[in-house]
C-alpha cells in the first residue's frame, strides 16, 4: 500500500497544488483546511506523514503538534510556513517535527523532506521493536536470540550505542553485520540523523575518494561539478564503511587523517570541513589475514576498532536458528496474506542441523521460498530447498515411525500406571531400551 499523506493547509490552492505533486509520486493524500478537520481525522486511517501548516485559522501548528504526536506518535510532521524563522523551527524540532519547509517550496526539496521522513518512521519503529527485543533479551528470555553468543553482542550494542566511540564489526558474510550497525544507530542519540552507508569494494580509489570526502569540479576526469560526499552528508548521524579492507590503502591514509582530526577535504579542494558523524566498520575477512597481508592499515585499524563486535556464524549457534526462521516464516507469511503456524518437526530437524553457510541472510531467503512453495499452514521438509527429495521423504517416514513408537509407549504406560518393567515386557524390549527412548522422546514420568 502507498503511504498516506495529509496536508493541512487553510489555502485551497496550496493543498490542490500539494495534493498533485504528491499523487505524482504515487502517495495516497488526504485533506483538511483547519485544525478542526485534521482532529476530525484522528478515529480513522493514521497517515505516515502530515504536511502542516503553521498558521492556521484555528490554530497555530506549534500547538497542535503535541496534539497530533498525542493521537498518531508514530506520524512524522513537516511544518509549512511562509513565515519562516530560526526560533519557530527550533522550537516546531522541539517539538516533535521532523522537518520545516518555508513558503514557496520547492518541490523537489519537499519530495525529498517527505521521502526522508517515510525512512525515519520506518527507522523509529524498527528501532521501538528493537529495544523491546533488547529488553526481553536482557532478562534472558528472548523470542529470536538463544545464544549465549548473540546476547553478549546485544548487552555489548546497548553498553557502546550511547557513545560516539568508533566500531569495528567482523563475521562471514550474512551473520548481521548490516543489523547491528543498524542497532548501534537505532539506540544512540544520533538516531534522528542520518544513516550513511557505502561499499568499499564497489568504488575504485578516484570515486572512492569522491565519494567519501567529496570534490570539486574539474579534481579528476569526470568530476563535472562540485560533490559534497558521505561525511558531510552523515552529519550528525553515522557512516557505515562496509567491508573496510576492499578500500584502497592509499584512501585509508586519508580516512585515518578524517578520523583523527575530525575534519574532511574535498577531493581537490582548499577548505576543510568539520566532520560530525559516528563511523562504523564492517569486513567479512579474518583482520589478522588482512592486516598480515597489508590490506589494512594497522593505524587505521587501531584507530577505528576502539571496539570490536566479532558475531559468530549460524552454525556455532544452532540453537538461534528456529527461533530465527519462526520469526521470518510469521513475517514472509503475513506478506502473502497466509496463514502459516511453524514447521513439522522433521522440518525443524533439517533447519538446525544444516550449516548455513550464507548464515541468516541464506535462512532468510529459505523461509521465504518455503512460505511460496508451502500448501499447508505448517512447512514440511519436503517444502525445503536445502532438503534432498529422497533424503527428505526417508526423514519424513522415519519421524512418522518415531511418533507412532512415542505415542505407544506413551499408551502403554498408561495402561500400566507408569510400570515401567510391564511397559518394557508388552513392547518386546529390555528395560534400559525403554529407559533410553524415554529419555529420547522426552516422556515425563
Amino acid at each position: 500500500m502507498n503511504a498516506r499523506i495529509m496536508v493541512v493547509d487553510d489555502e485551497e490552492s496550496v493543498r490542490s497544488l500539494l495534493a498533485t505533486v504528491l499523487a505524482q509520486s504515487n502517495y495516497e493524500v488526504s485533506q483538511a483546511a483547519d485544525a478542526a478537520a485534521l482532529k476530525e481525522s484522528f478515529g480513522g486511517p493514521q497517515p505516515e506523514v502530515i504536511l502542516l501548516d503553521l498558521k492556521l485559522p484555528d490554530a497555530d501548528g506549534l500547538e497542535l503538534l503535541p496534539v497530533i504526536k498525542k493521537e498518531w506518535p508514530l506520524t512524522e510532521v513537516i511544518i509549512l510556513t511562509g513565515y519562516a524563522s530560526i526560533d519557530a523551527a527550533v522550537m516546531a524540532t522541539k517539538l516533535g517535527a521532523y522537518d520545516f519547509q518555508k513558503k514557496p517550496f520547492d518541490n523537489k526539496s519537499l519530495l525529498l523532506s517527505v521521502e526522508r521522513a517515510l525512512e525515519h518512521k520506518q527507522l523509529t519503529e524498527q528501532a521501538s521493536s528493537l529495544r523491546q527485543a533488547l529488553t526481553t533479551m536482557s532478562t534472558g528470555a528472548s523470542p529470536i536470540f538463544q545464544s549465549p553468543a548473540i546476547k553478549a553482542v546485544v548487552r555489548t550494542v546497548e553498553r557502546i550505542a550511547p557513545s560516539d566511540v568508533s566500531v569495528l564489526i567482523t563475521g562471514e558474510s550474512g551473520t548481521g553485520k548490516e543489523v547491528i550497525a543498524d542497532l548501534l544507530h537505532l539506540l544512540s542519540p544520533r538516531a534522528k540523523g542520518p544513516f550513511i552507508k557505502i561499499n568499499c569494494a564497489a568504488l575504485s580509489r578516484e570515486l572512492i575518494e569522491s565519494e567519501l570526502f567529496g570534490s570539486v569540479k574539474g579534481a579528476f576526469t569526470g568530476a563535472q561539478a562540485d560533490r559534497e560526499g558521505l561525511f558531510r552528508q552523515a552529519e550528525g548521524g553515522t557512516l557505515l564503511l562496509d567491508e573496510l579492507a576492499e578500500m584502497p590503502v592509499d584512501t585509508q591514509s586519508k580516512l585515518l587523517r578524517v578520523l583523527q582530526e575530525k575534519e574532511v577535504r574535498p577531493v581537490g579542494g582548499r577548505s576543510s570541513f568539520k566532520a560530525d558523524c559516528r563511523v562504523i566498520a564492517s569486513t567479512n575477512q579474518q583482520v589478522e589475514d588482512v592486516l598480515r597481508a597489508g590490506k589494512l592499515r594497522e593505524d587505521l585499524y587501531y584507530r577505528i576498532s576502539a571496539i570490536t563486535i566479532a558475531l559468530p556464524p549460524l552454525r556455532e549457534r544452532r540453537e538461534d536458528i528456529l527461533p530465527l526462521a519462526n520469526s521470518f516464516l510469521k513475517r514472509f507469511a503475513a506478506q502473502a496474506g497466509r496463514v502459516m503456524t511453524g514447521f513439522t518437526p522433521a522440518a525443524g530437524d533439517k533447519l538446525r542441523q544444516f550449516d548455513w553457510p550464507g548464515n541468516v541472510r541464506q535462512l532468510q531467503n529459505e523461509v521465504q521460498r518455503a512460505v511460496l512453495m508451502t500448501e499447508g499452514q505448517l512447512v514440511d521438509l519436503l517444502d525445503l530447498s536445502i532438503a534432498d527429495a529422497r533424503t527428505a521423504l526417508e526423514e519424513t517416514k522415519l519421524t512418522l515411525l518415531e511418533g507412532m513408537e512415542r505415542n505407544t509407549i506413551l499408551q502403554l504406560l498408561k495402561e500400566t500406571g507408569g510400570n515401567k518393567l510391564e511397559t518394557a515386557k508388552r513392547l518386546g524390549i529390555g528395560r534400559q531400551t525403554l529407559y533410553n527412548k524415554i529419555k529420547a522422546y522426552g516422556i515425563q514420568a
